[in-house]
């Protein structure tokens, strides 16, 4: 004969049970599959992403970038996209972007010693298979500050295949590898 579960117990797994139901039929970030258009790349974002175009100077000329992205707790998730024209562009375009990001962020430029008050500022190889190989795709790693003054990390990708050039960009307080490794990981050319 089964030994009775004690009240207590009970409760527990109870409860337990009903914060694990609620917490998979709500959950904060509700990846899916988006592909920038004219683009071959697919990409996870965990929330339905708005669309924006502008003109930016990149490479000392106007230049279109079409971006999707979305803020989930407590995080703003997105990818940009802008066709140079001209593959012999995208190397001097993307150590650009790089710059203009750390900039924007006030966060140590890359090989800068870091500031104390924000960290280090670190560059990875990413591995992305059907990117251009020169230059080599990377992942930035920084934590600086918002216009507002509040700290923020972010963690963007940098890529190009033929003339088009990516930012692929995560800004949080904080950035947690788990959400960072399925939002990265998840960038592919078809």
């Amino acid at each position: 004969m089964p030994r009775p579960i004690s009240k207590p117990l009970f409760e527990f797994l109870a409860s337990s049970a009903v914060l694990w139901v609620l917490t998979a039929c709500s959950p904060a970030l509700n990846w899916r599959d988006v592909r920038p258009e004219n683009t071959g790349l697919s990409l996870l974002l965990p929330c339905k992403p708005d669309k924006a175009q502008r003109t930016v100077p990149l490479g000392g000329k106007p230049t279109e970038l079409s971006m999707l992205g979305c803020d989930a707790a407590g995080a703003t998730f997105a990818v940009a996209v802008a066709d140079m024209g001209d593959a012999s562009q995208v190397a001097g375009v993307l150590a650009q972007w790089q710059n203009l990001t750390l900039a924007n962020m006030k966060a140590p430029l890359v090989g800068a010693s870091p500031v104390p008050a924000t960290g280090a500022t670190e560059i990875l190889p990413l591995k992305l298979a059907g990117a251009a190989l020169q230059p080599p795709p990377v992942l930035l790693k920084a934590r600086g500050q918002r216009a507002d003054g509040t700290a923020v990390t972010g963690h963007a990708a940098y890529f190009a295949r033929g003339s088009q050039v990516f930012q692929v960009v995560l800004y949080a307080d904080k950035v947690t590898p788990e959400v960072s490794e399925t939002f990265f990981s998840s960038l592919k050319f078809e």
